[in-house]
């Protein structure tokens, strides 16, 4: 059917569809109440496979990490419509159950079949990270759960429409196991406004192109996506590589947690084996499996920048995944700190990636968000959360530094800006600057992370932090050196303090007039210090990246000669 289609009508059709996908992001980004969704943008629509659920469009604003989750998402959602029986034109589905559709509970998916006179064509889906789903902590990073049941309401797929109509009882469920329902109210309208937008505007695409060709489009893409793949994967040497990092701990025990790989390259196909991994931990580090899928899709396109968003692109990558491992948690293991064990999986892999074509690869960067959140109500009683994460260093690559303060390579989403934050909760930044001496040496140095000190402008609060990098620093590649470690600190009335558990900590109780402070993590860098060139270390002295004794620490002295 791919071969029916011309190349100019593909390419249209390819730029129409993917355009339908950024219209959608934009709309619920314009209509969300909650800044991680209107500012940050931690979300993504997109279009998928009928029957398999498999990506098919996505949003160029849309976070990567969506790509293969939500085709999860959808084949739950066509598995319950299949149990049932009754899927119709109009239906909408509606849940956030990650062990069924990946990332974490507070990522509500939304899912509605597409119809093109009277026949299934594709799903739409949105998904976004809405700021409180119920749970044992204000916005949902619960670093001490033992099980789901503690991060947050869990609900698994059900109508939100049916045919059309919305189910109030549903919506009344929602409300009523959230901490803030006008926020979560709004960022619902905002949802459905966004599959509105693209029903309608598939209705438009299909009626001048016909469905027949749009399908053979579809069709023509994933094939080339998987062309495209093998192709890359052909100019690469053949051989098995291996790497492991660690995580700090699972947030219950302090104990260090491997992830290991074994990246395997034959002719054109790619097998990324985590046998060696750590076991499912009681904690909430662990992730299920269709994230784990889903994260070796995003190191790919990050190695392999060119490739679209399309699931044809893990055709010829067979991600091996054991069972039992912290990589393919079951229900109702706790899995609410996804981020920080994806972003390691990121790390193992660009650190054996680098071993085979250390020219696609950049170092590691500082590989945790910080999800910090702060709580408490206001003079008038009204409650507050102000959840959020916070940027790093990202890795030296071979053509130049690494960015300073980043956001996580995980995603597009952005830091939320300080303004914003500070119009809309009793907080204000003491500090929002960039972290002298942070960023791992290097012939092209990392980036360096950030320090945010927050201080709380009302009565009491509380503050929970969901962390990484606290024990194991970001790594170099090529002879780089390692990153500044993460860095968590307090303000108590008897001084500064620092959590037992380096990264993480629950309840900490704050006053008006104090602060909580994040030193976050470097980036790697890439080659050896011998080989920096002495002005680019002078330079960066001179702008205050540097310190003078660390520059000379690890660069040698010949920087101050060129300074001079």
């Amino acid at each position: 059917m791919s071969a029916a289609i011309d190349p100019i009508t593909l390419a249209v059709l390819a730029g129409r569809m993917e355009q339908i996908a950024d219209e959608m992001d934009a709309t619920l980004f314009r209509a969300a109440f909650n800044p991680i969704i209107a500012e940050a943008h931690d979300a993504s629509h997109g279009f998928y496979h009928a029957s398999t659920g498999d990506t098919l469009v996505q949003g160029k604003s849309g976070l990567p990490i969506f790509v293969g989750v939500m085709a999860f998402a959808v084949k739950a959602v066509i598995d319950k419509a299949a149990e049932a029986g009754d899927l119709a034109d109009g239906d909408i589905y509606i849940f956030n159950d990650a062990h069924m559709g990946g990332t974490h509970l507070s990522d509500m998916r939304l899912v509605r079949p597409y119809y093109r006179e009277g026949e299934l064509f594709c799903y739409l889906a949105s998904v976004g990270h809405w700021h409180d789903v119920g749970g044992a902590v204000p916005g949902n990073y619960n670093p001490s759960a033992t099980e789901a049941f503690q991060e947050a309401f869990i609900l698994p797929p059900v109508k939100l429409a049916r045919a059309g109509v919305i189910q109030q009882d549903i919506i009344d469920i929602l409300l009523r196991n959230t901490r803030l329902p006008q926020s979560a109210m709004g960022d619902l309208n905002g949802q459905l406004g966004a599959l509105d937008l693209g029903v309608k505007r598939l209705d438009e695409l299909l009626d001048e192109y016909g469905a027949e060709t749009v399908s053979a489009a579809l069709d023509a893409l994933g094939d080339r996506a998987e062309t495209l793949m093998r192709s890359e994967l052909s100019g690469l040497p053949d051989g098995r590589w291996e790497a492991v990092d660690y995580l700090d701990n699972d947030g219950i025990t302090d104990i260090a947690l491997p992830i290991k790989v074994a990246l395997e390259i034959k002719g054109d196909t790619m097998v990324l084996d985590f046998e060696g991994t750590a076991p499912v931990t009681a904690g909430p580090v662990n992730i299920a499996y269709p994230t784990a899928v889903a994260t070796a899709y995003v190191a790919i396109k990050h190695i392999f920048p060119d490739l679209p968003a399309n699931a044809g692109v893990m055709r010829p990558i067979d991600v091996r995944v054991p069972d039992g491992s912290l990589l393919s948690a079951e229900f109702p293991a706790p899995v609410g700190g996804y981020t920080e064990t994806i972003l390691r999986m990121i790390d193992v892999i660009f650190s054996a990636a680098s071993q085979a074509a250390p020219e696609r690869v950049v170092a590691n960067a500082y590989g945790t968000i910080n999800a910090l959140s702060i709580a408490g109500k206001r003079a008038n009683g009204q409650r507050w959360v102000m959840f959020s994460f916070y940027g790093g260093g990202h890795g030296g690559s071979i053509e130049s530094d690494g960015l300073n303060h980043g956001n996580a390579p995980i995603s597009t989403a952005t830091i939320p800006p300080m303004e914003i934050l500070e119009a809309a909760y009793p907080v204000m930044f003491r500090q929002w600057a960039l972290r002298p001496d942070s960023a791992g040496a290097g012939q092209h140095r990392g980036g360096l992370g950030a320090t945010y000190e927050i201080e709380v402008l009302e009565e009491n609060a509380e503050a929970f932090l969901f962390g990484e990098r606290g024990r194991f620093a970001p790594q170099g590649v090529q002879g780089g050196g390692t990153g500044a470690m993460n860095v968590f600190h307090y303000e108590q009335a008897d001084g500064w303090k620092t959590p037992p558990l380096a990264s993480k900590m629950l309840g900490i109780k704050l006053t008006k007039g104090q602060a909580v402070r994040l030193d976050t993590p470097g980036g790697g860098g890439y080659g050896p210090a011998t080989s920096r060139d002495a002005q680019a270390v002078a330079r960066d002295v001179a702008l205050g990246y540097l310190t003078p004794d660390k520059a000379t620490d690890l660069y040698g002295p010949a920087w101050k000669e060129v300074a001079a």
